[in-house]
């Protein structure tokens, strides 16, 4: 079903696009003499509803040029931030939802997953190297305040000695210094926090349910001051959005204490171009032509680019504008393009009850 036009306070998305894979779409009249208009059954605010997901396996794999890991652990399936911008929503089509409120509203989570992670860490051909953790979905969203998941899977990784990186916009990552601040200190941890803007209210209307700017940057300062190696991830980059903020974003995270800095252009895939599109005559209807057009150069003329090699960065004049700003600054603050490697040497298996001795090792 196709509703459009539902803003709702503290969501991302006004819109909930069909899933792709649905042949029937329905679409809401706009009214009008002869007409019926259709009304929404919830009219009011939408409710977070949270499933366990009776996954099998939990490590994700992948070839991708464009991303420093071949591995990655997503505890949730859809994420209540509520991004409006982000380049998994059209996932959970998988699912038979939409990419839109649902991916912020119908979330999947996987209690399982630190069992699962231990069974395949304990795997005789298993083969360590650093596990992303939240690369689809933030691993610190909400939910997780109740769930812990994310805090077991660290867990499984620290009796592991296993090398683990971090993204998120959560400062509820500072919950777990307990166990990532030793773990930094064998390096086997680093934090990577998004900082997309410093300006509160177009966090609040990009970001909706994620921190708050001032408390990513506490983030920061906290990993940092605990020994945790912390980065930030400057994106996504959105020409006549934010793009402007590239060298007080950096500014900012160095003086908190930020030791490295990525960033990546906006990606738009599937039906992200058309909500992305909504959402900035809903909020920024003033701004959005320029917006469209300046992602547009970045992108061959098109909202959307999958190649590899393109598909972070951009190409065109103003893509090339961000990059060398983003290096200037970077260079300019001292910070690395990439944090220093983690130790995968350590990696162990534990062992259990009733295993036999290995006499040879």
């Amino acid at each position: 079903m196709e509703v459009r036009r539902q803003a709702r306070r503290g969501r991302g998305a006004v819109t909930n696009p069909a899933c792709r894979y649905e042949r029937a779409r329905v679409v809401p009249l706009e009214g009008g003499e002869g007409q019926e208009r259709f009304e929404d059954e919830e009219i009011g605010p939408l409710r977070t509803t949270v499933t366990p997901d009776a996954t099998k396996t939990i490590i994700a794999r992948n070839d991708s040029p464009d991303v420093p890991f071949d591995r990655s652990i997503n505890p949730y399936r859809g994420c209540e931030h509520g991004c409006v911008y982000c380049f998994a929503r059209p996932t959970h089509a998988y699912l038979g939802l939409s990419p839109g409120l649902d991916f912020e509203t119908r979330i999947f989570s996987k209690p399982s997953a630190a069992r699962l992670l231990r069974e395949e860490l304990r795997r005789p051909n298993y083969r360590p190297d650093v596990l992303a953790l939240g690369s689809n979905t933030d691993p610190y969203q909400p939910a997780e305040r109740r769930l812990r998941i994310t805090r077991e899977i660290l867990e499984v990784l620290a009796e592991h000695n296993h090398p683990v990186s971090i993204v998120t916009k959560s400062d509820l990552v500072l919950r777990d210094l307990d166990i990532l601040a030793p773990m930094a200190g064998r390096r086997l941890a680093c934090v990577f926090l998004s900082v997309t803007t410093l300006d509160p209210e177009l966090a609040r209307r990009m970001e909706p349910r994620a921190a708050a700017p001032a408390r990513r940057l506490e983030a920061i300062r906290g990993l940092s001051g605990a020994g945790v190696p912390a980065g930030v991830l400057a994106s996504p980059m959105i020409p006549g959005l934010n793009d402007h903020e590239i060298e007080s974003i950096l500014e900012a995270c160095a003086a908190a204490g930020a030791a490295s800095a990525g960033w990546i252009l906006l990606r738009l895939p599937l039906e992200l171009k058309e909500m992305f599109s909504d959402w900035l005559l809903e909020n920024y209807p003033l701004k959005a032509s320029r917006v469209l057009h300046l992602v547009r150069e970045t992108r061959g003329g098109n909202l959307s680019d999958s190649a590899f090699g393109r598909r972070m960065s951009g190409e065109g004049a103003h893509a090339d504008l961000i990059r060398r700003r983003f290096e200037i600054a970077r260079r300019r603050l001292g910070l690395r393009d990439r944090p220093e490697p983690l130790d995968c040497g350590q990696f162990r298996v534990p062992p259990r009850p009733g295993d036999q001795i290995r006499l040879f090792e």
